[in-house]
């Protein structure tokens, strides 16, 4: 979908949004179905994260996660997606390495359809080379999960008035090195707060309280489709999961029960095609036995046997 769409979720109307203190929606998806369903519920910004690694590909973290993997599952969002601003995340060791490879791989974020690309952590020389060459990027602070190590695990972030101060210090160089967006994680609401109304650009929080301009949340998180752990600032709205299993039990049950498929499932055929079919003796069924098949299930054909 071009950006010049009318209907299209454009940097202009979410820098709007921050200006009018409207809230911002965003979700995660992975595919085509997550995509098209997002969109039809009108969320602003999905977000292709690499938490695909744990959601879909069943990874314990998401540094496993390759460039081609985030590549197929943007180019599948991007089909999806009419209206949402799409973000692609760039995955680990994908802009690390230089400023060169940075640019070259936000680049394949943007020919699979994304209008932006996510960075994490205040890497301000590999932002500003991707925000130069044109390309919009998100960065995220708080909670890195590329970093988890050296954070120690997954720590809330910005608890204290100095980690708070050095957290919106690097928010203003990112922002000076040309940032449209950022993303905090796991941050305490007072500190997420004040950070959102320091800089001019619109700044979301996935767990960072409701004082910034918007909210993340992971698709599987909110629908019931992710098992290993509940974050504490998730709210579940369905549990997907149980009625899937449930409707795939009742499937299986009709299946083995010989209820499904039922007649109202059946393809018919023309009944003259039907006597050119039995009629041909190079046909590998008999007759009597397509006659005996189209009997009521519960029937039973008497069984003669010759008695010396």
């Amino acid at each position: 979908m071009p950006a010049d769409s009318r209907t299209k979720t454009t940097i202009i109307k979410l820098r709007k949004h921050k200006r009018v203190k409207e809230k911002t929606c965003l979700v995660t998806a992975y595919d085509y179905p997550q995509a098209l369903i997002a969109d039809k519920a009108g969320v602003d910004v999905i977000l292709v994260g690499d938490s695909c690694g744990m959601t879909t590909h069943g990874y314990k973290t998401t540094l496993p996660v390759t460039m081609e993997e985030m590549i197929n599952h943007c180019e599948s969002v991007s089909r999806g997606a009419k209206d949402a601003f799409l973000i692609g995340d760039m995955p680990y060791m994908s802009y690390q390495p230089s400023d060169q490879i940075a640019v070259k791989n936000a680049g394949r974020f943007i020919v699979a359809g994304m209008d932006c690309v996510k960075v994490e952590g205040s890497m301000i020389d590999r932002i500003k080379a991707i925000c130069d060459s044109g390309i919009m990027v998100m960065s995220h602070l708080g909670l890195t999960p590329h970093t988890r190590a050296k954070l120690g695990g997954y720590r809330v972030q910005g608890k204290t008035a100095k980690s708070t101060e050095i957290i919106l210090d690097q928010a203003k160089r990112l922002q000076d090195a040309g940032c449209s967006f950022l993303l905090l994680e796991a941050m305490p609401t007072e500190p997420a707060g004040i950070i959102a109304s320091e800089l001019d650009i619109p700044v979301y929080g996935i767990g960072a309280g409701d004082r910034v301009d918007g909210q993340l949340v992971i698709f599987h998180d909110l629908v019931g489709l992710f098992w290993e752990f509940k974050s504490k600032f998730v709210k579940r709205y369905c549990e997907a999961g149980q009625l899937i299993q449930s409707a795939l039990e009742e499937y299986k049950n009709e299946v083995k029960g010989g209820q499904f498929p039922a007649q109202e499932n059946f393809y018919e055929i023309k009944e003259q095609e039907l006597e050119k079919l039995l009629g041909d003796i190079s046909w590998k069924y008999e007759k009597d036995r397509v006659e005996n098949l189209a009997k009521p299930k519960h029937s039973v054909t008497p069984i003669t046997t010759k008695r010396d």
